[in-house]
């Protein structure tokens, strides 16, 4: 599982469970990487996904405690999503974008959910290249929504 485990990249980091605690500095990690929108109260996002039976939120930590990655992670029993894949942008390129999805990836596979989908923004195009590298596949779909609220 996820836990108390330092990788082997290098820049060295133990992936474990979001902490109440943690909510400032990883809603900030999330701004600084332009994850945030008008629309979506990363707060209420962050207390959402931990209070959940089937999500939670993963981070990162750097070897001073820092959050340097996250990801939030939730299923419905056949498909597992991950949300707010994030890096501290001065730490892109080290491997821990790569550890946090993986750690997703675990996350859903210990819960028995046999596939990991992710979307993303039109405005955010440049990380296909990163998901595709990791073995995601563009998917032919129409994503419709509605707003409840």
């Amino acid at each position: 599982m996820v836990g108390a485990e330092r990788s082997a990249d290098p820049f060295s980091v133990m992936i474990r469970a979001a902490h109440p605690e943690d909510e400032a500095p990883v809603i900030a990690l999330w701004r600084a990487c332009g994850l945030v929108t008008d629309y979506n109260d990363p707060s209420r996002d962050f207390q959402f996904a931990r209070g959940g039976a089937c999500s939670d939120v993963l981070v990162a930590e750097g070897p001073v405690g820092q959050i340097v990655g996250s990801v939030m992670v939730g299923h419905d029993g056949h498909r597992g999503w991950l949300y707010y894949v994030s890096v501290d942008p001065a730490l892109r390129e080290s491997g821990i974008g790569r550890q946090m999805v993986q750690a997703a990836e675990a996350w859903l596979h210990q819960r028995g959910v046999p596939k990991a989908m992710l979307m993303v923004r039109e405005t955010n195009a440049p990380v296909i290249g990163f998901y595709e590298h990791l073995g995601f596949e563009g998917a032919p779909v129409t994503v419709m929504g509605k707003w409840l609220a």
